[in-house]
């Protein structure tokens, strides 16, 4: 018998019609006022001018065509420690009209989750590179996993704990959960037990309104959407 699996999802994708000139400012006070009593924004958030900019943003790139100097970049990218550091860049984005691009494992070669086709509107990315916990129950053959988490490591958390527990995902062990699930999932153990989607029993996201939702609160057809839609 193979057991289920489920995943916690901490992606979130927003986009806004209205636009500022220069909501850059506004942006990083916004989120200084709401990553209050937490850890210092400088540490979370990585400016155009810092000079790890380029090497955090490049770190998961798979295709260097959009790697290019001509290629547009985010005006930030934001590294959340905890769902209400996702939370405050989601409401900020929203305020000060930036759109979002989220990255769990970064491996789509389309660069969907760190560049964009839009050249106007300026965008923020949510690198959710520390949200990468296994949490794996044997006794009732689960497990929670963040979106940072990519598939090796929810492999390996598996193994840790069991020698008969298996997850069917697929066989690039860079890929993020976030974007494989969400995708379907598609793998070695397909033929037997599905996609790695349709052993997603439950999930956590953030959602626009900045909303931490389950399956139950977010409905069954947002549920079957965040797991590919059926295609």
């Amino acid at each position: 018998m193979f057991p289920s699996l489920f995943v916690i999802l901490l992606s979130v994708s927003w986009k806004s019609s209205s636009t500022l000139a220069y909501p850059s400012e506004g942006f990083l006070h916004c989120l200084s006022i709401h990553f209050a009593n937490s850890t210092s924004i400088s540490k979370l958030v990585y400016t155009q001018r810092n000079s790890s900019f380029s090497s955090v943003l490049k770190s998961s790139a798979q295709n260097f065509r959009f790697t290019t100097p001509s290629t547009p970049t985010p005006l930030f990218i934001i590294t959340p420690l905890q769902p209400s550091h996702i939370q405050a860049a989601i409401y900020c984005s929203r305020i000060h009209g930036l759109h979002v691009r989220t990255r769990s494992g970064g491996h789509d070669f389309e660069g969907l989750s760190y560049t964009t086709a839009n050249y106007i509107v300026p965008f923020v990315v949510i690198d959710l590179v520390n949200l990468r916990s296994v949490q794996v129950d044997v006794e009732n053959a689960t497990a929670w996993v963040e979106s940072g988490a990519t598939i090796g490591e929810l492999y390996y958390g598996i193994a840790q704990k069991s020698r008969t527990l298996a997850f069917p995902a697929g066989l690039f062990y860079t890929v993020g959960v976030g974007g494989q699930f969400s995708g379907g999932g598609y793998g070695p153990l397909f033929r037997k037990y599905g996609l790695a989607a349709d052993n997603v029993i439950d999930a956590r996201l953030i959602d626009a309104k900045g909303r931490i939702l389950d399956r139950k609160s977010m409905g069954e057809d947002l549920f079957w959407a965040i797991r590919g839609g059926g295609g």
